[in-house]
């Protein structure tokens, strides 16, 4: 079964050719970090044109590159919520366009279950229930998965927790900014924070008075802010930046608080609740200190660990082809009637019981 696969829900124009939910036969990513750097961060209506520009040569190519055309698509799926409501709208109706000029079925996709899919797409045999951490630069979200079939076929979730302010990428482009980085400021600060000392300038972890397993990263935003006053930083590039050691030591803190929250909270939840497996996806699920820390929690408290590789962490349409495959295996289809929803939630908060599984 072969599904094209149609993303665009912030800011990458993405298109992809995913052959039974696991080969991906071509992914295509058109980004627009250069359109938004300018204003340090994705301002919606342009977004939105540049989707319009880009949508049509984008799913061209996916299907040049997967050699084949749309004749020979079994299946079409778009992502139509969370994200910007203008850019979601431009996805959502090329897809339905597609699906109705080609007779082929076709579903909406949660872009959040997409990123959780993109595990999937290089992990064979995880076993659930599971824990999968969505971080990215709008989502910091901790679900409870479980599996109807024994497999990715069929998932059901739970939100354990959620961010109550800012997510954790978006922390990370906020500081970028602050200190002159370039946007996006996660990879950037991923990198200088490797030159520094983490141990110098350390950040406490949020407190949530209410044992709940929510995150928070604007007080570590704040705290950095404060520092740059009082010890009156300026704004530099990454290359200058490399030259400063108390600026490298500051990025090195911040990024060690943030993931020192990510990793905490998570294995909180996995004493919890017991998941066989802990699932990373999202944007910054490329970060080298994320992935290479919660790799060491997992493996002390021997709870197994996947993640995908980072072409797959970030927006992408593979991820909401495979989740789009098992959709349609299962008989499901979306109506020509489905409209984007930039509020769309995955699950409600729900921990699960005693037994294993959540409460309703």
């Amino acid at each position: 079964m072969r599904v094209l696969g149609i993303e665009t829900s912030c800011d990458e124009t993405a298109a992809a050719v995913v052959e039974d939910g696991r080969r991906v036969l071509s992914n295509v990513i058109y980004s627009q970090v250069d359109t938004h750097t300018l204003y340090g961060g994705i301002v919606p209506e342009l977004a939105s044109r540049e989707h319009i520009r880009k949508i049509e040569p984008v799913v061209g190519q996916a299907l040049d590159e997967a050699g084949t055309d749309l004749e020979h698509i079994d299946g079409i799926a778009a992502t139509y919520g969370p994200g910007l409501v203008g850019s979601l709208l431009v996805g959502l109706t090329y897809a339905k366009a597609l699906a109705y000029a080609s007779g082929a079925p076709w579903i909406g996709v949660d872009h959040i279950e997409g990123h959780i899919y993109s595990v999937f797409l290089e992990n064979a045999g995880v076993e659930f229930p599971a824990l999968a951490l969505v971080v990215s630069g709008g989502h910091t979200n901790l679900f409870w998965v479980e599996s109807t079939t024994g497999d990715c076929a069929r998932l059901e979730y739970g939100l354990i927790g959620k961010t109550r302010d800012d997510a954790a990428g978006e922390a990370y482009d906020k500081v970028g900014k602050l200190l002159g980085l370039p946007y996006p400021g996660g990879p950037v600060i991923d990198r200088l924070a490797a030159l520094g000392d983490p141990g110098v300038r350390r950040f406490p972890m949020a407190k949530i008075s209410d044992q709940s397993m929510d995150f928070s990263f604007s007080g570590i935003k704040t705290a950095v802010l404060r520092v740059f006053k009082e010890e009156g930083l300026k704004p530099l590039d990454e290359e200058a930046s490399r030259r400063d050691p108390d600026r490298l030591n500051l990025l090195a803190g911040f990024q060690e608080g943030v993931v020192r929250a990510l990793v905490r909270r998570t294995m909180e939840a996995a004493g919890r609740f017991r998941p066989r497996s802990i699932l990373l996806s999202g944007g910054v699920a490329a970060n080298r200190r994320l992935r290479e820390a919660m790799a060491q929690a997992a493996a002390e408290t021997d709870v197994a660990f996947y993640y995908p590789r980072p072409i797959l962490t970030t927006d992408n349409a593979a991820m909401i082809a495979c989740a789009g495959t098992f959709r349609l295996m299962r008989g499901e289809r979306s109506g020509y009637d489905l409209d984007a929803e930039p509020g769309l939630k995955l699950a409600a908060p729900a921990p699960p019981s005693k037994k294993g599984r959540w409460k309703q």
